[in-house]
Order: C-alpha cells, then structure tokens, then sequence
C-alpha cells in the first residue's frame, strides 16, 4: 500500500521507497521520510497529500505519495 490509499489520521510506518530516481530519493530522504520512519497523512488534496514526518508537515504531490510504501 502507498500513501495516496492511506486514511488520514492513522499514523504508518514506512515500509519502503519505491523509486528508481536517485535524486527522488535523496529528497525523500533530507525530509526525514525514510524506511522504519512513522508517517501520518493530514490530508488527501487534489493533486497530492499533506503528510505529517516528525514535527513537520509537508504536502506532496501523488507521485511522491505513490514511491513512499507504508
């Protein structure tokens, strides 16, 4: 399952990022959205979700929600 068919408000676990795109990767990464990092979808909007990663909130677009395997 990935984040763009999470419920918002329940609090996952990253299971896994689903990326060939290195830069892609490096940028999930410098968020704090890593593998074993819990992550909480806030919001579902029309082009993304807004996510909740340690004290921050971020909103990303579906396909960042999509590479990000909960």
């Amino acid at each position: 399952m990935n984040l763009t068919n999470a419920q918002e408000g329940i609090e996952y676990v990253i299971k896994a990022i689903v990326t060939d795109d290195e830069e892609l990767d490096s940028f999930l990464f410098s968020l704090g959205c890593y593998v074993g990092e819990p992550i909480t979808v806030v919001a579902h909007k029309k082009g993304g979700c807004v996510v909740s990663i340690k004290d921050s909130r971020y909103n990303i677009d579906n396909q960042l929600a999509e590479a990000i395997s909960i």
